[in-house]
């Protein structure tokens, strides 16, 4: 399988009157199978997972296989509970994943010991590769190198998915070296966080997790290709020129709403497509993305 590599990207769950919306999911995934990204995974956080039920979770992993045509798909199974994380692998294998995203999520603080289990109760339940997911700005769970390569060390576990490196090239270089020194050699190292992909992916990393890429593929396939084909520099220049777009992310207050709205603009998404209580964006805050997306040539 080769979705631990290269650009995996991570597309809405859009509701409508509260429930999945399945005629705009399946669209998002058959649009993303026909631009040749390299995975699809779908209930990340831009998936909104934590907002689905067991069941919703089952119905979204179906949609997403059957649609992806040959594009391998990757499903998101974190829950509160192991017992409700494991029953979310079983339908993600079910459903034909052909690999699985786990975040440990937290309402309790979590140990350590807490998340080496949870991923050992995985990987103990599915044959399917697991992707440790790392997002400290969501979870409010943070790893450090001597966790990763605890987790690593586990079988089944495929890749990493860290959040974003140092801005300065060296610095970035020696982050993620330092991680690839402390998990085995065949666990990839993939970059999220959108404005940092080209930089990591240019560092070293193998796959770069994004969201932008579930809505529009095109700009983060080009800044992919571009550092796989060697040349760094491209990459790294595209990424600058998309500079207001991760811009509007910091501003308002993540990529979640952003990615949404500009989902619904480009009529990909039923209007206010995310799960209550998240509220959409104001109007005059969707028009500031509708003027950046006109500036990109990217509507």
């Amino acid at each position: 399988m080769t979705g631990f590599t290269g650009l995996s990207a991570f597309p809405l769950t859009p509701l409508r009157d509260d429930a999945v919306d399945d005629r705009s999911f399946a669209g998002l995934v058959e649009r993303l199978s026909s631009t040749g990204v390299d995975a699809i995974t779908a209930l990340g956080s831009t998936g909104s997972y934590a907002y689905l039920t067991t069941e919703e979770r089952a119905h979204v992993a179906r949609i997403a296989v059957e649609h992806a045509g040959e594009t391998p798909v990757v499903v998101g199974i974190g829950a509160l509970r192991t017992s409700h994380v494991v029953a979310n692998a079983e339908a993600a294998q079910a459903a034909g994943a052909s690999g699985l995203l786990l975040a440990p999520m937290t309402y309790q603080p979590l140990t350590h010991d807490d998340v080496v289990e949870l991923y050992r109760a995985v990987t103990q339940h599915t044959d399917l590769p697991v992707i440790v997911y790392d997002n400290p700005g969501t979870t409010h769970f943070s790893f450090t190198h001597e966790l990763y390569a605890r987790i690593a060390e586990l079988p089944g576990i495929c890749s990493i998915k860290i959040p974003g490196v140092p801005t300065d090239p060296d610095a970035a270089r020696a982050h993620v070296a330092a991680i690839r020194a402390a998990v085995p050699e065949h666990v990839t190292i993939g970059v999220s966080g959108d404005a940092y992909g080209a930089a990591g992916l240019a560092a070293g990393c193998d796959a770069w997790y994004s969201v932008i890429a579930g809505t529009l593929p095109e700009p983060a396939l080009a800044i992919t290709r571009a550092v796989q084909q060697g040349r760094p520099a491209d990459a790294v220049a595209e990424s600058e020129r998309l500079a207001p777009l991760w811009d509007l992310f910091a501003e308002f207050g993540g990529s979640l709403r952003v990615v949404a709205a500009i989902a619904e603009h480009l009529g990909l998404a039923p209007d206010n497509c995310l799960p209550d209580p998240l509220q959409p964006l104001s109007a005059s805050q969707r028009a500031k993305i509708s003027d950046v997306l006109s500036h990109l040539d990217l509507d």
